[in-house]
């Protein structure tokens, strides 16, 4: 035991080895997905297909390539190999991803289809996914045998130390990284933790002095573009090449996503994440006065206003146009956006004394604000995420409602049309009438390429004619460009009303609710049948699937998985753990959505709700691996950890519901991580106990870890892509938590059909 020992690494450097993967692996994720949103203009679904091809790449990894170590002599010089490749291939990519648009002649600002989406994302994810998934199959072998300890303790701990690895990893990238650093030099960073690994796992063997020097030499060479000026010049080539044709004058990120500016002839377009948001000095005047005087003129005298999110670039200068206008809140929650507007724009209209600026979440300003306004203006144009869906709820609704004055007018606006509604903006738009109806008695629309909704409690807002609104422009001496008085006759006549009502007669039911949140599976409809018409299809149909077909399917896959597995002499772990896997994500997105819905959006919250999570996984993985010596009846704990997840996800409906009938932060604060650590415990602790079991009948450590990891990854696939876009969205948090229990009753019943068999 003692030579083969001396013929591997040391201990330590292997568990630092393991350590530096699960640091690499989310830095890498993140990294590309945020780059791949910015060329998408990334909503839901383009981040579910993201991560489902990161996922579905390391489970082949994993799989395919990891159990091949089981027939390579040289596995430590395999492991190095696939590590070095991991190393090359990530700065490369992040470079390819923002070549992509110039690649495939796609203009800045141009969609991307579903095809399109997924598979260069596929295409791109591929050299750096793939060889990372294997280097957690290659891990378990190395690590077992220079330990010299059982597989199945093996397996254990390096899905310890890989997950510990993944909880500094996503601190240091958002905390330190993201905030400092461009893509190009964190990737080049990344790059030589790995080289130097490798350099580390290869000192002890004289005679592998050619892998040696190869990893010594591109340490050097990634080393010296990061001392010097290369990182930066690559990185300055890379968004050339990603906006071909454009000035970019400014590029950076924060915790909250990508800001650019491009400049044309003294004309600024500032994207962020890849979509238009502000046009500087010129604005698109037509939606400017539109959206902010027919409301302001709707309301007798104004004096109160409060913008959440949109107000820059015109808006803000607008309102002060108002004589009435006495304050102004501005709610932002990116401080860097206003950051950058400063310095390219004329900044008078946030140094206004009577403008507020609050770098928070819209909704939670709203709820923690004292104050009542006589106009609250929406300035984020559609619901297409769980995010800015918030702000179209009925919940929001009524919040906003209580915070409104006397005759006080909510404004928000969606996407329309003057010449056709189609089918999925028809339902989008129906869906956020009805909602709206659901809490004011009284709402007007103005019909257009962006339709503007003014609901109030009182019955003024129905009664504004056009000659209202132009004597009260007249009164408070506006200087406007587009709105006269004929265009007012125009844009208020009714035949537009009737047309926009007739257009919605057909519209499919349901309100839009904070823990049904309908909207963002009709705006993702909306935007698919855009970008992807042929598929339109199939969204259509995906609102059709209820709580029933659910169950049913779920009851069919349960008897035809325990009688094929009856019938020979497979066991039902591996669906155990991939349901596990599609668990353990929807639990996190379960919790991040109720944690936004319940408190609001406040990032750090949720970087503390992800760790917790992570935190749980390591702890669950820590607990299993230390005592599963201690564990008679591996089937008998393993069937107790499925039912736990069962009670878990039924207890969390009604946990959510008692928090929202006592509101108070600070217990909301501390009752989520503790929520998100109890999710991630059974998640991690079943890991190692089903690599035992299945070890226990396959001594292959390779095939069994690769094939384990994968299903684990697999499932974490099914629930990242089906949890974000159809099941939170169309069947709500209450019903998406009976999936999840169903779904691990079905595996416990075929887990135990399978052990009867072996047993």
């Amino acid at each position: 035991m003692q030579v083969l020992r001396l013929q591997h690494p040391g201990h330590l450097g292997m568990t630092v080895a393991i350590w530096v993967m699960g640091f690499s692996g989310i830095v890498a994720q993140v990294l590309l997905l945020r780059e791949l949103l910015i060329v998408f203009s990334g909503n839901e679904l383009s981040i579910g297909i993201v991560l489902a091809n990161w996922l579905v790449l390391e489970a082949a990894g994993s799989f395919l390539l990891g159990k091949k170590i089981e027939s390579l002599r040289r596995k430590l010089e395999a492991y190095v190999l696939v590590q070095t490749m991991f190393s090359f291939a990530l700065p490369l990519a992040v470079y390819g991803v923002r070549s992509l648009r110039g690649a495939i002649g796609v203009v800045s600002g141009e969609g991307f289809g579903l095809p399109v989406i997924f598979l260069s994302s596929f295409l791109l994810l591929l050299p750096v996914s793939l060889p990372h998934g294997a280097l957690f199959t290659f891990g378990c072998r190395l690590y077992a045998e220079v330990h010299g300890r059982p597989s199945s303790w093996a397996v254990g701990r390096v899905y310890l130390y890989e997950t510990l690895g993944t909880i500094v990893g996503g601190t240091v990238f958002v905390y330190l990284m993201l905030p400092y650093l461009h893509s190009v030099r964190i990737a080049l960073i990344v790059s030589l933790l790995n080289l130097a690994i490798c350099l580390v796992l290869l000192k002890p063997f004289r005679q592998r002095r050619i892998l040696a020097g190869t990893s010594a030499a591109a340490s050097v060479a990634v080393a010296f573009l990061l001392l010097g000026r290369g990182a930066d010049q690559v990185h300055r080539l890379s968004v050339e090449r990603q906006w071909q044709g454009q000035k970019v004058v400014y590029y950076g990120n924060s915790i909250y996503g990508n800001v650019v500016v491009v400049e044309d002839e003294g004309q600024y377009t500032f994207f962020s994440n890849g979509i238009p948001v502000v046009a500087a000095p010129v604005p698109d005047i037509a939606f400017v006065e539109e959206f902010v005087h027919i409301p302001m003129l709707s309301h007798p005298e104004p004096e109160e206003v409060l913008i959440l999110s949109g107000g820059v670039g015109g808006v803000i200068r607008e309102v002060l146009k108002h004589p009435t206008v006495k304050r102004i809140d501005y709610a932002e929650l990116d401080p860097m956006l206003l950051e950058v507007l400063r310095r390219f724009t004329d900044p008078s209209e946030l140094d206004d004394p009577r403008v507020h600026v609050h770098n928070t979440d819209g909704r939670l300003f709203v709820r923690m604000s004292p104050r009542r306004y006589d106009i609250i203006f929406v300035g984020l144009r559609d619901p297409s995420n769980l995010q800015v869906n918030r702000l179209f709820t009925e919940e929001f609704f009524l919040l906003a409602k209580g915070k409104l004055g006397r005759g006080g007018i909510l404004v928000l606006c969606l996407p329309g049309s003057l010449t056709y509604i189609s089918e999925e903006l028809r339902d989008l738009n129906a869906c956020i009438l009805r909602t709206l109806e659901a809490v004011y008695p009284h709402i007007r629309i103005i019909p257009g390429d962006l339709n503007l909704y003014l609901a109030s409690s009182s019955p003024e807002v129905s009664r504004i004619t056009p000659s209202l609104l132009a004597e009260r422009m007249r009164e408070r001496s506006l200087e406007v460009s587009l709105l006269t008085p004929g265009y007012l006759r125009y844009r208020l006549h009714r035949r537009w009303l009737d047309w926009f009502s007739a257009s919605l007669k057909g519209a499919r039911e349901g309100n839009n609710e904070d823990f049904a949140p309908l909207a963002v599976f009709r705006s993702l409809w909306y935007w698919n049948a855009i970008f992807a018409p042929s598929l339109r299809g199939w969204f259509g149909r995906l609102e059709g699937i209820g709580l029933g077909h659910i169950f049913s399917f779920l009851l069919v896959l349960t008897f035809t998985l325990a009688f094929l597995l009856c019938l020979g002499r497979s066991s039902g772990v591996p669906f155990a753990v991939a349901s596990t896997g599609f668990a353990g994500m929807l639990y996190d997105l379960i919790l991040i959505f109720a944690f936004q819905v319940l408190y609001g959006h406040v990032f750090h919250q949720i970087g503390i709700l992800i760790t917790a999570l992570m935190s749980g996984m390591a702890a669950g993985s820590l607990f299993m691996a230390s005592f599963s010596e201690r564990v008679r009846r591996d089937l008998l704990c393993f069937a107790e950890i499925e039912l736990a997840m069962i009670v878990f996800s039924i207890s969390l409906p009604g946990t959510f519901l008692l928090l929202r009938s006592n509101p108070e932060g600070a217990l909301i604060r501390w009752i989520f991580p503790v929520l998100s650590f109890i999710s991630g415990f059974p998640v991690g602790a079943q890991f190692p106990l089903a690599a035992r079991i299945c070890l226990k009948s396959s001594p292959k450590l390779g095939t069994t870890a690769g094939m384990l990891y994968a299903c684990d990854l697999m499932g974490g696939w099914v629930g990242g892509l089906v949890g974000g876009v159809f099941l939170l969205p169309v069947l709500g948090l209450t019903k998406t938590c009976w999936t999840l229990a169903a779904l691990k009753l079905s595996s416990l019943v075929v887990f135990f059909a399978s052990s009867w068999k072996l047993t």
